[in-house]
């Protein structure tokens, strides 16, 4: 095969995978009245790391925030 013909063929190949990586698949969801299908609505704290316990929720995210802070961590 000459290398003209293989050039055609790479781009041939390069060109038929670029236009399938451009296919958009239909999202829809079937939707059923009166139900919700989501994620049920919950309090951030109600887990079973916290167990219900606000102030201790609080408590972690406080301290994870300031161990993100650069320089705090370094005081």
């Amino acid at each position: 095969m000459s290398a003209r013909g293989l050039m055609s063929m790479l781009a041939a190949v390069a060109l038929a995978g670029g236009l399938a990586g451009c296919g958009e698949q239909p999202q829809v969801v079937t939707y059923e009245q009166g139900k919700y299908q989501g994620k049920a609505d919950s309090q951030p704290w109600d887990n079973p790391v916290f167990k219900g316990d606000k102030a201790a929720w609080e408590l972690a995210m406080k301290n994870r925030a300031r161990a993100q802070n650069e320089y705090n961590r370094t005081q």
